[in-house]
C-alpha cells in the first residue's frame, strides 16, 4: 500500500499534476493513488522526487504476521 494520494492532498496537488510529472496517464496515476495498482520502484522514486519527499514516506509500513 502507498500513501501517494494522502501526500498529494497534504501538498494541495492534483493527480493530474502528478501524472504529467511522472509521464503516466491520468488513469494509471489514479490507480496508484487509490492503491488499485502499485508503481514500480523507479516510478515510486520519481514520484518521491516530484513530491520532494523521502521514498519511504510514500509507503505504508508492514506489520509482521503472527505465526499460527
Amino acid at each position: 500500500m502507498n500513501r501517494i494520494k494522502e501526500i498529494l492532498t497534504q501538498q494541495g496537488r492534483s493527480q493530474s499534476w502528478l501524472s504529467k510529472g511522472i509521464g503516466k496517464s491520468y488513469v494509471v496515476t489514479t490507480n496508484y493513488c487509490n492503491n488499485k495498482a502499485q508503481p514500480s520502484i523507479p516510478v515510486l522514486v520519481r514520484v518521491a522526487e516530484i513530491l520532494n519527499v523521502d521514498v519511504r514516506d510514500l509507503l505504508e509500513p508492514t506489520t509482521p504476521k503472527a505465526k499460527n
